[in-house]
C-alpha cells in the first residue's frame, strides 16, 4: 500500500516534545532537588540537636555518678551539698591545686573541688588534658539540693539552633533565658 493513500498517514504528525513539555519537566525534576535538599538540611539540624540532648544527658549522667562514688567518704550529705550550685558552664570554679591524678592523695574536699571543675569544663566544651574538644552551644549546669537531703536535681541547659518555649520555667531556671534554651532535668537519690 501506498504511503501517501494511507488516510492515517499526516505529514503533520508530531515526532518528540515541545517546548512546554521540556519545561513542565524540567520545573518537576527542580522542584523535587529543591525538595531532597530542603529535606537533607532539616535531617542534619535534627541530628546536631539530637546530639546536643546526648551530650547534656551524658554530662548530667556525670555529675551525678561521681557525686554517688564520692559519698561514702565525703561525710554524708553535708558535704555533697558543696555540689550545688547555679554557676556551672561560667567558668568559675577554677583549677583546684591538686588534681586528684593518683600521685598525690586527695581529701574528700579536693576530691569534690576536683569534680566541680572538671564538670564545668566539661559543660564549656573543654577537658583538663586537651583543651577545647567541642560540646554544647552555651552549655549550663545547675545542681540543687531537695529537701530531704538524699535528692539532687541536676539541669544542664544549652542553646539550641532554632526557637521554641523556654525550656527553663520555674523550678529549672539554669542558664540563659530565651526562646532557644533547651534542658536535660534528672533527678536523683545519692546515698
Amino acid at each position: 500500500m501506498d504511503r501517501k493513500s494511507n488516510k492515517f498517514y499526516s505529514l503533520n504528525k508530531q515526532h518528540g516534545m515541545t517546548f512546554i513539555e521540556v519545561l513542565v519537566a524540567l520545573v518537576i525534576t527542580v522542584t523535587g532537588i529543591l525538595g531532597s535538599v530542603a529535606m537533607q538540611a532539616t535531617a542534619k539540624q535534627g541530628s546536631f540537636d539530637a546530639m546536643q540532648r546526648s551530650i547534656a544527658s551524658s554530662l548530667a549522667q556525670d555529675i551525678i555518678s561521681r557525686m554517688r562514688a564520692h559519698a561514702p567518704s565525703l561525710n554524708s550529705n553535708e558535704a555533697l551539698s558543696t555540689y550545688s550550685a547555679s554557676l556551672y558552664g561560667s567558668g568559675s570554679h577554677v583549677k583546684p591545686a591538686n588534681r586528684c591524678d593518683g600521685l598525690v592523695a586527695c581529701t574528700p574536699a579536693e576530691m569534690a573541688a576536683n569534680d566541680k571543675f572538671e564538670w564545668e569544663l566539661a559543660l564549656r566544651g573543654k577537658t583538663a588534658s586537651k583543651g577545647i574538644v567541642g560540646g554544647l552551644v552555651g552549655g549550663k549546669g545547675c545542681i540543687s539540693q531537695l529537701v530531704g537531703g538524699n535528692a539532687y536535681t541536676v539541669v544542664v541547659s544549652w542553646q539550641g539552633r532554632t526557637e521554641t518555649v523556654d525550656a527553663g520555667t520555674g523550678k529549672s531556671a539554669c542558664g540563659t533565658s530565651g526562646n532557644k534554651r533547651r534542658q536535660v532535668v534528672v533527678q536523683a537519690f545519692i546515698f
